[in-house]
């Protein structure tokens, strides 16, 4: 699977802006509801306890504070196909995971929509703003 290319040409399907950071690093800025947008950045990695390479979609939804109600978040993850919540340089993410070997270009897409649609909802639950 070749990541950059799946991914400028899924930009181009759906009206999005994409960017190539490097080799391993693609970035989509994704139409979602409400006329919002939502950036995705993909990132091929290789995981040495496997031996195998996986691509990383996520987004950011907010900073992380004391205040967010986590338990709720994790109950919440338990409905979603393919993510995760997961916490990255003091942000809070949504995160999908495939092997690049194992995954098709239909998974990969809706990988990618459930990505920026619950980064984007849960986005506006907790901070009741558009920041991503």
């Amino acid at each position: 699977m070749d990541l950059t290319a799946f991914m400028k040409k899924y930009a181009d399907q759906i009206g999005g802006q994409f960017t190539q950071y490097d080799p391993s690093h693609s970035i989509i800025i994704m139409p979602v509801s409400g006329n919002r947008f939502q950036t995705v950045i993909g990132t091929i990695r290789k995981n040495e306890l496997y031996n195998r390479s996986l691509i990383t979609l996520n987004s950011k939804v907010c900073t992380i504070k004391h205040s967010l109600d986590y338990k709720m978040l994790l109950e919440q993850a338990a409905y979603f196909n393919y993510c995760r919540f997961v916490v990255n340089e003091n942000h809070l993410q949504i995160e999908a995971v495939t092997a690049v070997d194992a995954t098709t270009e239909g998974t990969l897409t809706e990988m990618l929509q459930e990505v920026a649609n619950l980064a984007d909802q849960y986005e506006l639950k907790l901070t009741d703003s558009d920041i991503h």
